[in-house]
């Protein structure tokens, strides 16, 4: 863990990094003490069928994504109901993983359960979608990887948007309901990392995506939106990660105090006659900004492709807000339910026609196309 708040020190943006080598360091220990309970604590030379265990990763740890003081989720999974043996050897794995100071959340699991459970809870149903397979009987994950999307996740597409949002949305409002709070939640806050990774979680359910790169071969992000994902997620991450170390627990809230100690971690200074601080928060709160955007592009570009390809989720997102042809003013139109500019490049001349956008999208009660958003972005310097 030294080495990692070392490589840390020395690159203090490389937030995504940090956190993968998080991941890496806890497979490192995870993996052995599982080895020793299985070879040598409870060897099983002959196991019965029932006696298979499959041993996954699932939530951040199952993505890969870890800050210092994050907690571990496994899943152990089993072909039918716990054994005696199976209970045995996952106790002696829990207490060494509790004397090694990691906090764990586990679940001892069927592959009928993972699929009952995960269509009656969105959280767990969540989870599953980031597991990864750590060690055990093979054929057993990927019996639960083949029966996930065939009987869950490939049925029930717009369920899954309709609740994440809708769960994002109370979240905000728990968190505040601004991503320029004085002092904001890194991971739940508007703007945060858990923006980000609904975002992914409903292209990894709806588009089977593995990495944010296929989000521009699916045509939902443009390659320089995929940028500004990437360099957001690395920002966020370094924040995070420097904020566990710096309070020795697993805290996401980001301080006053906490606030300046990272600023001089990351390396802002003093300039211009502002503190670093104060610089440190304007680029926090620059790359919150670019986290509504994407995601505001991204919803959009959904409700488009759905509702053109007259799919059950576009008909739902049609029906929830109330799409239907309005008329607009002269300079913009209706498109497909969403307001956008008659003529994009006169829109790009006319600066006073950009202005304008926010006022006509409340008059005619349309949410913003995003090829909008994007030449409103494009042009705002």
């Amino acid at each position: 863990m030294a080495a990692i708040e070392a490589a840390l020190v020395e690159r203090p943006l490389a937030g995504r990094e940090a956190a993968r080598s998080y991941c890496r360091l806890a497979d490192a220990i995870v993996l052995p003490v599982i080895d020793i309970a299985w070879r040598h604590l409870h060897p099983l030379p002959t196991p019965t069928k029932a006696e298979h265990v499959s041993v996954i990763a699932t939530g951040g740890y199952g993505r890969g994504e870890m800050a210092p003081h994050s907690d571990i989720d496994l899943l152990f999974l089993t072909p039918y109901k716990q054994t005696a043996w199976g209970e045995s050897l996952i106790e002696s794995v829990l207490h060494m993983l509790y004397d090694l100071r990691f906090k764990v959340g586990h679940a001892v699991r069927s592959v009928e359960d993972c699929v009952r459970l995960g269509r009656e809870d969105i959280t767990i149903r969540t989870a599953l979608l980031d597991r990864r397979y750590l060690c055990g009987d093979r054929a057993l994950a990927e019996e639960l990887d083949t029966v996930l999307w065939r009987d869950l996740f490939a049925r029930t597409g717009p369920e899954f948007v309709e609740a994440k949002l809708a769960e994002r949305d109370e979240r905000h409002e728990r968190h505040g309901g601004s991503r320029y709070l004085l002092e904001p939640n890194v991971k739940e806050s508007k703007g945060g990392l858990r923006d980000l990774q609904t975002l992914f979680w409903i292209a990894q359910y709806l588009y089977h995506t593995r990495t944010p790169e296929e989000l521009v071969e699916r045509g939902v992000l443009g390659r320089d939106e995929l940028d500004v994902f990437t360099d957001a997620e690395n920002f966020l991450w370094a924040v995070r990660c420097h904020l566990h170390l710096i309070t020795g627990r697993a805290v996401d809230l980001l301080s006053f105090d906490a606030q300046v100690e990272i600023a001089r971690r990351m390396g802002f200074r003093d300039s211009g006659g502002r503190r670093a601080v104060e610089h440190f928060m304007q680029t926090y709160f620059t790359h919150a900004k670019h986290v509504g955007e994407l995601t505001r592009i991204f919803c959009a570009v959904l409700e488009a492709q759905h509702v053109k390809a007259r799919t059950p989720l576009g008909g739902r997102l049609r029906r929830a807000l109330g799409f239907g042809r309005r008329q607009v003013a002269p300079g913009f139109r209706d498109r497909d339910g969403r307001l956008d500019f008659a003529d994009p490049e006169a829109a790009a001349r006319e600066p006073i026609l950009m202005l304008r956008l926010i006022q006509e999208a409340v008059v005619s009660r349309l949410r913003i196309h995003p090829d909008a958003i994007r030449l409103v972005a494009a042009n705002r310097h």
